[in-house]
């Protein structure tokens, strides 16, 4: 989500709140694995969307994209961001190539509770550095979900995640962070990927209850972007590649939920209850 400077308190949930999220969770996690099977050369990014979009049809999930305000409402369930484009593109009947790098990231609604979730797809065979770039963005999100339930503030895991990021020569993309969510895909707090003197005064205590979409956006060389003319597609500046990884987690008495975790992490027919749901060391570890 673009950066707010208005902070709010965080919105806790309760197990059984987390263990409803969860369901969403899979569902959008199958969508994306959907997306991953497709995403090959000559396939189209609006092919891709539109299997998406029957897909949450089938299972009467709620597609949280489509329509959603701005200058223009946003076509599509899922956004669709090919190399330069960080987050935001619009699916279209541009064919993927070899060596794109794609960005997908989509939300559903599932009996009244959200969960969102993005990837970053090499399309074929990728650059070294392409490939390093994926790597390092999933590194990312993975030593945030690693430190929730070690740390006191969120301030502490985002100074992490940034050092992760520019000790490998990237840039963190500072204009958009993660968020809250739960009834409503986008809730308090901000999530952002960075530490400055902004983000340490919008700072929130890590407490059990607390749901975070995170989400980093890694940039190969500057973190400066800007909006096409569609209003939607977020570019880097430089034209430089980016990625984009997302999960929704949770934080728990016991640890922290993997709620958008692959179905793999979960036995199908166990009983959605916090015991049940995977934690970050019984989660899938691949975060893309």
């Amino acid at each position: 989500m673009l950066r707010s400077r208005t902070p709010r308190p965080p919105e806790l949930k309760s197990p059984r709140e987390i263990a409803l999220m969860r369901e969403a969770g899979k569902l959008v996690a199958r969508a994306l694995k959907l997306c991953r099977d497709m995403a090959k050369p000559g396939v189209t990014t609006q092919e891709i969307d539109q299997a998406v979009e029957e897909f949450y049809a089938r299972h009467q999930a709620i597609p949280l994209f489509k329509g959603y305000p701005g200058k223009t409402p946003f076509p599509a369930v899922t956004c669709m961001s090919i190399n330069e484009q960080v987050v935001h593109g619009i699916p279209s009947r541009r064919a993927l190539k070899e060596g794109d790098i794609l960005k997908v990231d989509t939300a559903c609604k599932l009996h009244g509770w959200c969960a969102d979730r993005a990837i970053t797809i090499p399309i074929g065979q990728v650059s070294p550095e392409k490939a390093r770039l994926i790597r390092v963005t999933e590194e990312t999100l993975q030593i945030a979900i690693d430190l929730l339930p070690k740390k006191r503030w969120w301030s502490e895991i985002a100074s992490v995640m940034q050092r992760h990021v520019e000790q490998a020569g990237f840039s963190v993309v500072t204009s958009y962070v993660g968020h809250g969510i739960g009834r409503a895909m986008h809730e308090s707090p901000q999530v952002p990927n960075y530490v400055d003197r902004e983000t340490r005064r919008q700072d929130f205590r890590l407490e059990p209850g607390l749901v975070l979409a995170i989400e980093p956006m890694v940039n190969m060389r500057r973190p400066e972007v800007e909006v096409l003319s569609d209003h939607w597609t977020v570019v880097t500046r430089d034209r430089m590649p980016s990625a984009h990884v997302e999960h929704t987690v949770a934080l728990t008495a016991n640890g922290v939920v993997v709620i958008t975790a692959d179905e793999g992490a979960l036995e199908e027919d166990a009983a959605a209850s916090p015991s049940s749901l995977p934690t970050s060391s019984s989660a899938s570890r691949e975060n893309t």
